[in-house]
């Protein structure tokens, strides 16, 4: 019988004994409560820590950066045009003793951040334009011309809409208001970052959109198309200038070349005939014959006519 008391007694200590030790590793922090009330402060240091065992109790929480995840909502801008905004933050608890009274655990402090996130974005959406969230920068792009030139087309500039740079103005907006909305709330929680992971049109604005960058690269090929015309306007009248110079000259050089041949021939003529007039005379008039009579000619000519000169004689 003693032996079993003995026994039960010993039992009972490595139970209250195991019951008063508790171990935090480096990932965890922890709250002890009595009777559900928090007892000391926060535990942060990792190791082996001691508590009243029963009527106390250990809670721990996560001491890692946490990740909150929100659903793409349909937000107003402020030009009234509906955008899907998709954001996620990272947060940890900064004080799990102020955790522990305000949010009690993780997943009713993802449910208040879900508010308070929620709101923030909607908020920092719905102040600002179409044209500020999309975009990326405040820098004009700038369309150039065939010559370099810099252009607008119809008198407007073509604006940059890619998707990063210039939401660092609206993430750090939220950000802050995030910040100070917690530091109200004094939820003991610490928000690290909040990022746009989507930025998306509804269909009605895709359509818009779209349509209004088909109406600019239109616009900006037809620029270009009426510059190539001008140019093989400018490239044809050029090639037909250049065509009748080139027959204007050669007709010149061909006229110059016939001249100094007729020159040449009327010389050739002219040393012949001073040579042999009278050799020149009568071959000329054989070829006379020969061009003005067949067998068929009939013409009446007195006997001197210098005509039959030759044939007389």
């Amino acid at each position: 019988m003693k032996q079993t008391i003995f026994l039960i007694i010993v039992v009972g200590v490595v139970i209250l004994g195991f019951g008063s030790i508790y171990t935090i590793n480096e990932a965890e922090q922890a709250v002890v409560t009595q009777f559900g009330k928090p007892v000391g402060g926060a535990v942060t240091d990792a190791g082996i820590h001691f508590k009243t065992p029963i009527i106390q109790t250990v809670i721990k929480f996560d001491k890692r950066i946490l990740e909150w995840d929100g659903s793409a909502n349909e937000i107003p801008t402020l030009d009234n045009k509906y955008i899907f905004i998709d954001a996620f933050a990272r947060w940890r608890i900064s004080d799990a003793l102020q955790f522990y009274k305000s949010a009690k655990n993780e997943m009713l402090a993802q449910s208040r951040l879900d508010d308070i996130l929620d709101g923030a974005v909607r908020d920092e959406i719905a102040n600002r334009t179409m044209v500020e969230i999309v975009r990326s920068s405040n820098r004009a792009m700038i369309i150039q011309d065939v010559e370099s030139s810099s252009v607008n087309v119809n008198n407007k500039v073509i604006e940059d809409y890619s998707a990063k740079g210039a939401r660092l103005d609206i993430v750090e907006s939220i950000l802050e208001s995030v910040s100070k909305r917690l530091l109200d709330l004094n939820m003991g929680i610490e928000i690290l970052d909040v990022q746009l992971k989507r930025i998306n049109y509804t269909r009605q604005v895709q359509e818009q959109v779209f349509n209004r960058m088909i109406s600019g690269q239109n616009q900006i090929a037809e620029k270009y198309r009426a510059q190539g015309q001008g140019k093989k306007q400018e490239i044809l009248g050029m090639q037909v200038q250049r065509k009748k110079e080139i027959i204007s000259g050669a007709y010149l050089e061909s006229q110059k070349i016939k001249g100094e041949a007729d020159a040449d021939a009327t010389r050739i003529y002219a040393d012949a005939y001073g040579k042999s007039p009278e050799f020149y005379n009568f071959i000329k008039t054989l070829e006379t014959y020969s061009n003005t009579l067949d067998s068929s000619t009939q013409f009446i000519l007195s006997t001197d006519n210098h005509y039959l000169k030759y044939l007389g004689k």
